[in-house]
């Protein structure tokens, strides 16, 4: 299956440390090498970077790591097709406009026998199950609200779809608008929060460090969400399955199987 990267933080900042790590999944330290993407979001706009070749060397991935964007909210994919051919119609993320903003998901599982009806408002461009998916979620929210609804509201309806889906089969995704991050967790998922003090940190699948206290303020807080942790020196908390999570401000602050927790950052 696929591997998922996502980022949100209280204050735009780069992700090439953890993507230096992420992006060699991609046909060396694993074999997901049916293409990758990567998406941030700035202000109103996503800037978008999509690529049907394998992220270790694709020259698309390789901009990336030279370019430091910085974005509150990143979304981050590479494929190992399980459904649909390799090519860039079917490379995540996918991105369409819902309630005059961006949205963007991005899809790591395999839904068996799954084929929703033909939608009024999204229909896929591509052959994957994953952007079935998003068509299928975003058509429900839009057949009910012709405005996005509040946020307890919105959470509600979106984990309520995702227990459709995930009927189908293994269903991770994370999902943003630019506001805040979704992350729903079926079988696997990780997260960390990096907040002051800051540490140092070892990657996994590259022997670089970085010394955060040295690239940050205090202020600053950043949640990285990721399929398999991507550090080995730090402690990272699996999700549960079946759970949807809403990370704004760079940590958690809803989730569905418990609904009395809040920030408490």
């Amino acid at each position: 299956m696929c591997q998922l990267l996502g980022m949100n933080c209280n204050t735009p900042t780069d992700i090439l440390f953890s993507f230096e790590g992420f992006h060699r999944r991609g046909g060396l330290t694993d074999h997901h090498a049916d293409g990758w993407g990567i998406a941030f979001f700035e202000g109103h706009g996503v800037r978008m970077f999509n690529d049907d070749r394998p992220s270790v060397d694709s020259p698309v991935a390789e901009l990336v790591r030279r370019y430091p964007i910085k974005s509150e909210n990143v979304i981050a994919h590479i494929r190992k097709a399980t459904q649909g051919t390799v090519n860039l119609a079917n490379a995540h993320p996918f991105i369409r406009e819902m309630w005059g903003c961006y949205w963007v998901f991005a899809h790591n599982g395999n839904l068996i026998d799954y084929a929703p009806a033909k939608g009024q408002y999204y229909r896929p461009v591509g052959d994957t199950d994953s952007e079935a998916a998003f068509c299928q979620l975003l058509e429900a929210l839009r057949q009910e609200f012709d405005e996005q609804p509040d946020e307890d509201t919105l959470f509600e309806r979106i984990n309520a779809i995702a227990t459709e889906i995930r009927a189908f089969g293994v269903f991770n995704f994370m999902l943003s608008n630019g506001e805040a991050l979704y992350v729903h967790c079926s079988t696997q998922l990780h997260y960390i929060v990096r907040q002051a003090p800051f540490t140092n940190a070892h990657l996994v699948d590259d022997d670089i460090s970085v010394d955060f206290s040295t690239v940050t303020t205090p202020k600053d807080r950043v949640a990285v969400i990721a399929t398999q942790p991507l550090t080995d020196n730090e402690h990272w908390t699996p999700l549960a399955a079946n759970q949807l999570v809403l990370f704004r401000d760079g940590a958690p602050q809803r989730m569905s199987n418990n609904p009395e927790f809040r920030l408490t950052y």
